[in-house]
């Protein structure tokens, strides 16, 4: 089963103190990027969680967001150092009398100073830390089902696209049959009309036709195209399905694409081949989305 790179999930959870709320959005990326958006108070288990979506979101540009609800607003307010204010407003008092200043807000100046306002910083206890954890899986769960929903939505595009391909390698294959025959024909009739058939040796003829009609054989090609896609559709449905695995078996298919297209000498194949290719090319862009 493959999985999108982009998800969404969010996780509520309380124990009638505080609530919290987590929330993950994700897009494609090639390696596993993180960003928490944490209030203070939770500051130190930002390692844990960290740790934790590190191993269960494997891939893709990820944002975290948590959110904590206090039902007593003022458990985790912040302190207001009320002597250190007064001095503070007292001295900017009369700096300002000295200087004749009368208009400027004192008391807001005042409480922008250092130290006057002191968050509260004390860290949650473990009964707190296990309403944050098990908001972040229940996030975590519906993140993975939105990814294993877009993968299934992905799945089915690429394996039809991939049919695609085969069918288009089933309209060369009829091309095929009869290109050889007629290739070998138009160098018969172009040599009798150039030097005539009785001033040529037929066996040094015959020699080099076989050399050059074995250049254009797309047989190999073939069999290697229709392996390649198989095996494509085979990696799609396992278990341990990913991306880059993917991503790989694709660069085969468009190996065997292009020497398909520049081994076959027939306008009708190359005109099939520039399908195969745009059917391809958005197999790739749709691989970057995938887990």
């Amino acid at each position: 089963m493959i999985k999108s790179m982009t998800g969404y999930g969010i996780g509520r959870h309380e124990n009638g103190t505080v609530k919290y709320t987590v929330e993950l959005k994700s897009l494609n990326s090639k390696f596993l990027e993180l960003s928490l958006r944490l209030p203070k108070v939770v500051s130190d288990r930002e390692l844990a969680l960290r740790t934790e979506a590190s191993k269960l979101i494997e891939r893709g540009k990820v944002n975290i967001t948590v959110s904590a609800e206090y039902v007593d607003q003022t458990a985790k307010a912040s302190n207001i150092n009320a002597a250190l204010l007064k001095q503070y407003y007292k001295q900017l008092q009369e700096i300002a009398q000295e200087v004749g200043e009368t208009k400027a807000s004192i008391f807001e100046m005042a409480l922008t100073m250092p130290e006057v306002v002191n968050a509260n910083e004390d860290a949650v206890d473990e009964e707190e830390g296990k309403v944050l954890m098990e908001a972040f899986y229940t996030a975590i769960a519906n993140f993975t089902k939105f990814r294993q929903d877009e993968g299934e939505v992905l799945k089915k595009d690429l394996e039809s696209r991939v049919h695609l391909i085969l069918s288009y390698l089933l309209q060369v294959e009829e091309v095929d049959g009869n290109r050889i025959p007629l290739i070998r024909e138009r160098l018969n009739r172009y040599l009798d009309e150039a030097v005539g058939k009785e001033n040529v040796d037929m066996n040094r003829f015959e020699q080099e036709l076989v050399y050059y009609i074995d250049k254009l054989d797309i047989t190999e090609e073939k069999v290697r195209l229709k392996s390649h896609c198989n095996y494509f559709v085979e990696a799609l449905n396992a278990s341990d399905s990913n991306g880059k695995k993917l991503g790989f078996i694709s660069q085969e298919i468009g190996r065997e694409i292009n020497t398909l297209g520049s081994k076959a000498n027939d306008a009708h194949i190359q005109q099939i081949v520039v399908r195969m290719k745009e059917e391809l090319e958005k197999i790739k862009e749709q691989l970057l989305n995938v887990l």
